[in-house]
C-alpha cells in the first residue's frame, strides 16, 4: 500500500488547483498536465474496497470506494483531462486553469464517494466551477448561458438534495448504492441525475451552455457532467425499465436537432444528448453485459467526443467562426485536424476498426439477448443517425462544402498533439479492445475481447454495420440539398422555458410588484404617516383632555381653552412641557390602566 492509495484521487486536483494558482503562466499549464498524470497513477494504484470514514452529523462519510466501475471512470476521467490540458497550452488564464481543475478533480470525487453526502458536496462542487468555463469566454451570450446554465443545475441540485433528505428518513442509511423503486425520495434522486444527463426534456441547457464556452471550456465541458450521471444511474439504478424509454428518446432527439443545427458545436452539444442516450438505456436494461456496454461506451465517449470538440475548437480558435454557413474549405488550409477530426467522427458512428465499434455493440447485443426488440430498433436507427449529422455532417460542412474563401493557418501543435493521442486511442482500442474491456466491471460478460473475436468470428455484425453506414451515407448525399443550414438557430425544450419565464415574470411582476404598489401607497404613503402624526399628538391630546377641567374653571373663554391646547401640543411637540405636564400624563394613563384591570376582575 503506497500514500497515493489513501488518498481520494479528486482530492489531489482540487489542492493542485490552489497550489497552480501561485506558479507563472508556463509552470502552470506544464502543472497541470502533471497533476492529471499524477492522479492517473494514484488510480493505478488503488486497492479495491473502501476506505476513509470520517464521521458528519452523525453520519459515517465514505470518501474513497474502489471497484471496477470507480477505476474505469477515474481513468478516462484523468485521460482526457491530460489531453485536454495539452490541447489548451495556449490558455493563459489562470481562473480557467483553476476552474477546471475543481471541475475535473469535483467529477473524480463524485466516482470515487461512497456515500450521499461526500456525493452531493462533489455534485454541486461541479455545477459551480463548470459555470467559470462558460463564463471565462467573456461575451454577453456566455454570460446569459452561464446564468441559465447555474440555475438549471442549482435547481437540479435542490431536487436532488429532497431526495436525498427523503431516502435518508425512509431509511436512515446514506450509502451510495442501488436505490429502491418503490420510495418517494428515490424517484427524486432520479429526477436530479436525468437533469445533469441531459435526459428530454431537461436537455435544453447542454446546447444552450456548452457552444458558448471557450475552446478549452467546450472541450472539458463535453467529458464530465453527463458522463458523471451515467455513472451515478449505474450505481443507483441498474434495471429501472423507465431508463430503457428514457434512453431511447435522448438517443432519437439528439439526433433530429443535430441534423437541423447548424453551429458546428451545437452540432455535438446535442450529439452528446444523442450518444448518452445508449448510455442511458443500457443502464435500463441492467444486465451485466449491459452495463459492461454502459462503462465501456462512456470511456470510449469521452476519447471521440474530446476529439471532435478540440477539432471544432481548432477551427474556432483560427477562424473565428462557428456556424456551418460560414466555413467550408478548411481541409486546404487544416488539413492535420481535418483528419484527426474525421477519426473521431469515424469512431463515433461506431465504424468498425474504430473505438466506437466495440463499446456500441455491447450495448446493441444487451437489448437483442434481452428481448427487447423495440429498444434495440430504436438504436440500430440512431446508430445510422450519428452517421449522418456526427460522421458526415459535421466533417463535410465543417472542412469541405462550399469554399468559403477560409484561409486560416493549420491548429498549433500542442493541439494537434492531443488530438493525434486521442485519434490513436480510437483506432487503437477499435483494433484491440483487450485493455479496455479488461477493466470494465463485470467483464466476464464480455466474451469477445479479441481482434479475431470480434472482427472475423462475428463477421457478420461487421458486414451488417457497414451496410448500415452505407445506407445513411446514401441517404446523406440524396436528401443533401435538404440538409443545407440557413444562418438560424434551433429552439427545443427551451421554448417552453423562454415563454414559461416572459410567463412567471410577468405573473410575479403584477402580483408582488401590484402589492408593493398598494402596500407603498396605503401604508407607506397614509397610514404610518398619519400614525407618526398620532403618536406625536396623542399624549398632548390626552393631557388636554385631562386639564380642561381646570382650564375652564381658570378661563371659560373657549378662544382661551384652544390657545392653551395649542400651547402645550407645541410644548410636547418640541419637548419643552413643563415635567409636571409628563407626571400627570404617566398618572392619567396608569390610572386607566389599574382601572381597565380592575373592571376585567
Amino acid at each position: 500500500m503506497t500514500l497515493l492509495s489513501n488518498i481520494p484521487p479528486g482530492l489531489i486536483l482540487i489542492l493542485g488547483a490552489i497550489v497552480l494558482l501561485l506558479l507563472p503562466a508556463t509552470a502552470r499549464k506544464a502543472g497541470t498536465i502533471a497533476l492529471a498524470a499524477i492522479g492517473f497513477f494514484a488510480i493505478s494504484q488503488l486497492e479495491d474496497g473502501s476506505q476513509l470514514f470520517p464521521t458528519l452529523l452523525g453520519f459515517k462519510l465514505t470518501l474513497l470506494r474502489v471497484d471496477a466501475t470507480s477505476k474505469a471512470f477515474g481513468y478516462i476521467f484523468t485521460l482526457c483531462a491530460v489531453a485536454a490540458f495539452i490541447f489548451s497550452w495556449h490558455e493563459k488564464s489562470r481562473a480557467e486553469n483553476t476552474a477546471a481543475l475543481v471541475y475535473i478533480g469535483s467529477a473524480r470525487g463524485v466516482g470515487f464517494a461512497g456515500d450521499m453526502i461526500t456525493w452531493y458536496v462533489c455534485w454541486e462542487l461541479m455545477a459551480i466551477a463548470s459555470t467559470f468555463l462558460i463564463l471565462a469566454r467573456k461575451t454577453e451570450k456566455s454570460l446569459k448561458a452561464a446564468q441559465r446554465y447555474i440555475l438549471v443545475h442549482l435547481a437540479g441540485g435542490l431536487i436532488l438534495l429532497t431526495g436525498i433528505l427523503l431516502h435518508v428518513h425512509e431509511t436512515g442509511s446514506i450509502a451510495f448504492d442501488a436505490f429502491p423503486k418503490d420510495t418517494i425520495g428515490s424517484w427524486f434522486i432520479l429526477i436530479g441525475i436525468l437533469i445533469n444527463a441531459a435526459a428530454v426534456p431537461f436537455s435544453s441547457w447542454l446546447p444552450d451552455a456548452y457552444p458558448e464556452s471557450t475552446v478549452m471550456g467546450g472541450v472539458i465541458l463535453s467529458a464530465y457532467t453527463t458522463k458523471t450521471a451515467v455513472y451515478t444511474l449505474i450505481r443507483g439504478f441498474p434495471g429501472w425499465d423507465i431508463l430503457v424509454a428514457v434512453g431511447c428518446v435522448m438517443a432519437i432527439y439528439g439526433i433530429i436537432y443535430a441534423l437541423l443545427e447548424n453551429d458546428m458545436r451545437r452540432i455535438l452539444a446535442y450529439s452528446i444528448i444523442n450518444q448518452v442516450g445508449f448510455m442511458v438505456c443500457g443502464v435500463g436494461i441492467g444486465t451485466e453485459l449491459a452495463i459492461a456496454g454502459v462503462v465501456a461506451h462512456a470511456f470510449c465517449h469521452i476519447i471521440y467526443k474530446a476529439l471532435l470538440w478540440m477539432s471544432a475548437g481548432a477551427v474556432l480558435f483560427r477562424t473565428g467562426k462557428s456556424k456551418c454557413t460560414e466555413l467550408g474549405g478548411l481541409y486546404k488550409t487544416m488539413p492535420l485536424t481535418m483528419i484527426l477530426g474525421t477519426i473521431g467522427a469515424l469512431a463515433i458512428s461506431g465504424v468498425p476498426l474504430t473505438s466506437g465499434f466495440v463499446s456500441k455493440t455491447l450495448i446493441v447485443a444487451a437489448a437483442e439477448n434481452k428481448d427487447y426488440i423495440w429498444a434495440w430498433l430504436v438504436l440500430e436507427i440512431a446508430s445510422a443517425g450519428v452517421f449522418l449529422h456526427a460522421g458526415i455532417k459535421f466533417p463535410y460542412f465543417v472542412f469541405f462544402n462550399v469554399d468559403r474563401g477560409l484561409r486560416p493557418k493549420e491548429a498549433p501543435k500542442p493541439m494537434l498533439i492531443a488530438m493525434g493521442l486521442l485519434a490513436f486511442l480510437c483506432v487503437l482500442l477499435g483494433c484491440y479492445p483487450a485493455p479496455l474491456y479488461n477493466i470494465l466491471p463485470y467483464s466476464n460478460a464480455v466474451t469477445s475481447t479479441t481482434f479475431s473475436a470480434i472482427y472475423i468470428d462475428d463477421f457478420s455484425k461487421v458486414v451488417a454495420m457497414f451496410q448500415l453506414l452505407a445506407f445513411s451515407a446514401l441517404a446523406f448525399f440524396v436528401f443533401l440539398p435538404w440538409l443545407k443550414r440557413t444562418p438560424t438557430i434551433s429552439i427545443d425544450f427551451d421554448w417552453f422555458y423562454r415563454k414559461g419565464a416572459k410567463l412567471f415574470y410577468a405573473a410575479m411582476d403584477r402580483s408582488l410588484n401590484g402589492l408593493n404598489k398598494a402596500a407603498d401607497k396605503h401604508v407607506i404613503k397614509t397610514f404610518l404617516p398619519a400614525l407618526t402624526r398620532f403618536a406625536l399628538v396623542a399624549p398632548a391630546t390626552l393631557t388636554a383632555m385631562a386639564l380642561k377641567p381646570v382650564w375652564r374653571a381658570m378661563d371659560p373663554d373657549e378662544a382661551g381653552l384652544a390657545k392653551r391646547r395649542d400651547e402645550l401640543v407645541a410644548k410636547f411637540t418640541t419637548g419643552t412641557f413643563p415635567i409636571a405636564y409628563s407626571a400627570a400624563c404617566v398618572l392619567i394613563i396608569l390610572s386607566l390602566l389599574v382601572l381597565i384591570g380592575r373592571t376585567a376582575d
